[in-house]
């Protein structure tokens, strides 16, 4: 929720040149985690002393989060698909590793499941502005979500590509749902942090916008208005990133797996450099209602890919499933120029005989395993473990 924690990655001349000059696109991921206790599966107030224990080659990709039961990491930006799997991979390894000398453990989790007190503020100024502009918008244990970052060629591109991007991204919000516990009760939503989130004023569908200018028009009246303190509170599903030439797509939980996340991360990078191409070529973006796009990110939210969701191409609902692969086939010369091709395949394979991270709690909950149980294997996934 910070800006400033935008600044603790970037990119290097090198692979800019590298990226640039073969016409690909570099990617990013951004994990935000629970903290919950040793032992019980509550939430615990201990970022700062699992930050302390974190190497300190490493506090430049590790943040603090709005609640003080909250970390956060940021990828370097990376080309390859494997080499941003290798640094996740490092990043998650080293913060369970410290969450455990700091007496906690850390999860990946869209909001807590275990009842417990809610957690306070991170003591951090604009934090404070937040609560005392926007009151308590944020109860509970915490809210966490993954944000992929995917690179463009420049602002007004990228623009065009949000306009694009809106009818695609209630599937990937179903890919990604892993919270259908809260407080110690299923919800009846395969993502409640969904739900959850969308109290904040900005938060939902990016707007058909015409320009960059009007983008740039849109940031400052809403400032104006009082809806939000800065740039960084622009909560829609997909922005342009105000720190990299990114677009920024950000409507998911965070999932249990690294596998689920570089499924993420490799989808959305298809899907911006399908549209960049889309763009370029002078296709026109869909305006699809806001009324209906509102109803597929609730589908997504209610149903994950377990159930229905809309085709707004056709307006019609569908298995989600199959709205997944359609975006999988829609995306694969892009995945193929990219060398993503073969791991998704292998990963869609994956999530298709595991299910989401809601899939997954709610079969564990119908065998009986009680919340508890459910926290300690979302411990055990988050370090790969499982």
């Amino acid at each position: 929720m910070d800006p400033a924690a935008e600044g603790t990655t970037t990119i290097s001349p090198q692979l800019a040149e590298r990226a640039e000059r073969s016409d690909l696109h570099t990617l990013g991921i951004e994990e935000e985690y629970l903290l919950v206790d040793a032992v019980e599966p509550r939430a615990v107030e201990t970022v700062d002393e699992v930050i302390d224990q974190v190497p300190e080659e490493m506090r430049a990709s590790v943040q603090h989060e709005y609640l003080r039961s909250q970390i956060e990491v940021a990828s370097p930006p990376q080309l390859e698909l494997s080499s941003l799997y290798d640094s996740m991979r490092v990043l998650r390894t080293t913060l369970a590793d410290a969450a455990g000398r700091a007496g906690s453990r850390l999860v990946a989790v869209g909001v807590g499941p275990a009842s417990g007190p809610n957690s306070r503020l991170v003591d951090n100024p604009r934090y404070h502005r937040m609560r005392e502009r926007f009151g308590d918008l944020s109860p509970g244990q915490g809210s966490c979500g993954t944000h992929v970052h995917v690179s463009i060629p420049d602002d007004e591109t990228g623009v065009q590509v949000l306009n694009h991007l809106r009818v695609w991204l209630p599937t990937l919000q179903a890919a990604t749902a892993n919270s259908p516990v809260f407080g110690g009760h299923e919800t009846g939503y395969a993502s409640w942090r969904s739900v959850m989130w969308e109290r904040w004023p900005t938060v939902g569908p990016t707007p058909y916008l015409q320009s960059h200018e009007q983008y740039l028009t849109m940031i400052a009246d809403l400032q104006a208005s009082g809806a939000m303190l800065d740039e960084g509170m622009l909560y829609w599903y997909a922005r342009l990133s105000a720190s990299y030439p990114t677009v920024e797509i950000r409507m998911g939980d965070v999932m249990p797996t690294l596998d689920d996340a570089m499924l993420l991360a490799a989808l959305a990078r298809g899907l911006v450099a399908t549209l960049v191409q889309e763009v370029r070529a002078g296709a026109v973006a869909p305006d699809v209602p806001h009324p209906l796009l509102m109803a597929a990110h609730w589908r997504a939210a209610k149903d994950g890919l377990e159930g229905t969701g809309i085709d707004l191409a056709t307006r019609e609902p569908r298995p989600a499933w199959r709205l997944l692969r359609q975006l999988v086939d829609y995306v694969r010369p892009e995945l193929e120029r990219h060398g993503d091709a073969e791991l998704v395949t292998v990963l869609i394979d994956r999530l298709r005989t595991r299910g989401t991270g809601a899939a997954r709690q709610r079969a564990l909950l119908a065998k009986g395993t009680p919340v508890a149980g459910v926290v300690d294997w979302l411990a055990r996934t988050t370090r790969g473990e499982m």
